[in-house]
């Protein structure tokens, strides 16, 4: 039978987006996601279809590399020649569903392990950059990461993950606080694959690149000059999150035997609907998990808000500005055990028991760093085929065998009067073998709580944690 002709691949210079504008009062969330594929041997040529092989321009040397990440010199981008697919609006909460049960899981397993610190994941950055993986994932490989991923781009469908992305880019807007100012929302997510030059890359994971994500492959030259790769990688990082991550990839993880580096960058900025007062920040007692009292600054106020409490539990939502971005905060009895139970099912039912209510809150201002290696966490979860030397991505190259070697995730997080400003960024390396009137509610954040920054419509977790000690940094 003949075969279908082949789509041809452009090579294309990215054009450069508008870096959003900074307000009074505006606060940000970015979060960035590295999946960095990495030969583990040569295996023998393909005889299926001639694949796509990227071309060899020019790339920069060492000392042509920016210092100044927002400097970084264009890439060359390989592009299928197909269009982005045409969003069902109604598909996103499907991606939300499957990317709020694998962060689930994969926040209870960090918190396990991270007992005694506090800890923020973003679970759209994470499963979205890792959905990019599994697009080229075959055979039992591309079923471990499926059921991990709760069935997230099944089969290579990638319109729920492609409505939801579209969705959350929607959530840009001008919105005006209770005093008739105006604040920029600005909820930017940007995809951006860097694959070496010569590699023969599979027309299929090209077009699926450009259906779903909207991206080409940017052009490099890991073979030749790892740490220049690397310094274009971090750049284009930094760029996108507003300079909060500016050195993402550190020496080490980007090695000659690197062949693909896939990132996905979000960039929130927001401030709250209703601000602290400052001057009503005092230092107020706060409640270790082992019975220790420290002293940490609380903000407080009184609003119509959305809260909850039920069985050694109590709740409250702090919506940001534009009323679509809400964070969620779970201040449990014991913390331990709530985490240990905390379900999708159990955390829609805290989310469906909030009404609105008039609440006296205090709540510390807090600002953390968590950074650590996932590939365990992952493993455990149910893919481990992904990160042993049998792992199957012949649907992104059929030239080299690829695995995962490790996979680090670095956030921070602060909160204060303001609002919110956070980061995430992960590195999935793949080697060879993210109301009414009456009394207040009164709601003290005053010992180890949960927080989930959400999207209203589709009920995407953007970004969640725990927070152990509000003084540690």
């Amino acid at each position: 039978m003949a075969q279908a002709p082949m789509r041809p691949a452009r090579l294309v210079l990215p054009r450069r987006g508008r870096a959003p504008q900074r307000g009074h009062r505006a606060v940000a969330i970015s979060a960035a996601i590295i999946l960095a594929c990495s030969a583990a041997c040569t295996s023998a040529p393909s005889q299926s279809a001639a694949p796509s092989t990227l071309p060899p321009p020019p790339i920069g040397s060492p000392s042509t590399v920016p210092s100044q990440p927002g400097a970084s010199p264009p890439l060359g981008l390989l592009v299928a020649d197909v269009a982005r697919a045409t969003a069902d609006p109604a598909e996103a909460a499907t991606a939300a569903s499957a990317i709020n049960a694998f962060g689930l899981d994969l926040f209870r397993a960090t918190a396990d392990e991270q007992r005694n610190k506090n800890v923020v994941i973003s679970p759209a950055s994470i499963a979205i950059a890792l959905s990019m993986a599994q697009l080229g994932a075959r055979g039992v490989t591309a079923d471990q990461m499926d059921a991990v991923l709760h069935g997230l781009v099944a089969a290579g469908e990638i319109g729920p993950i492609d409505a939801l992305d579209q969705a959350l880019a929607s959530r840009n807007g001008t919105f005006k606080d209770a005093q008739g100012d105006d604040h920029e929302v600005v909820l930017r997510i940007a995809n951006a694959p860097f694959g070496q030059r010569d590699l023969a890359i599979e027309p299929a994971y090209l077009d699926a690149l450009a259906r779903g994500f909207g991206t080409g492959l940017r052009v490099v030259d890991y073979k030749a000059d790892p740490e220049t790769a690397r310094a274009l990688i971090n750049s284009w990082v930094a760029e996108q999150t507003e300079q909060r991550i500016k050195q993402l990839l550190e020496q080490g993880d980007i090695t000659q035997l690197t062949r693909l580096v896939l990132v996905n960058a979000i960039y929130l900025k927001a401030a709250w609907l209703t601000p602290f007062p400052e001057d009503l920040t005092r230092p107020a007692t706060f409640t270790l998990g082992d019975g220790t009292e420290i002293q940490v600054p609380t903000m407080s106020g009184t609003a119509s808000l959305r809260s909850a409490a039920g069985s050694g539990w109590q709740a409250v939502q702090l919506p940001y500005i534009g009323n679509q971005l809400v964070m969620t905060i779970v201040v449990p009895d014991d913390l331990a055990a709530f985490t240990a139970s905390l379900s999708p099912e159990r955390f829609a039912a805290v989310v469906s028991a909030l009404e609105t209510q008039r609440v006296s809150l205090t709540l510390p201002r807090f600002s953390f760093t968590s950074r650590e290696d996932l590939a365990a966490v992952l493993a455990e979860l149910g893919m481990p085929l992904a990160f042993s030397p049998a792992a199957d991505f012949s649907g992104i190259t059929k030239d080299e065998q690829l695995t995962i070697t490790k996979v680090i995730h670095e956030a921070t997080i602060d909160v204060d009067e303001k609002g919110t400003e956070a980061t995430a960024a992960t590195a999935v390396v793949l080697g060879d073998v993210s109301g009414p009137g009456g009394e207040p509610v009164v709601v003290h954040v005053d010992r180890p709580f949960l927080f989930a920054i959400r999207d209203l419509q589709t009920g995407a977790v953007v970004f969640m944690g725990q927070v152990l000690d509000p003084s540690a940094q």
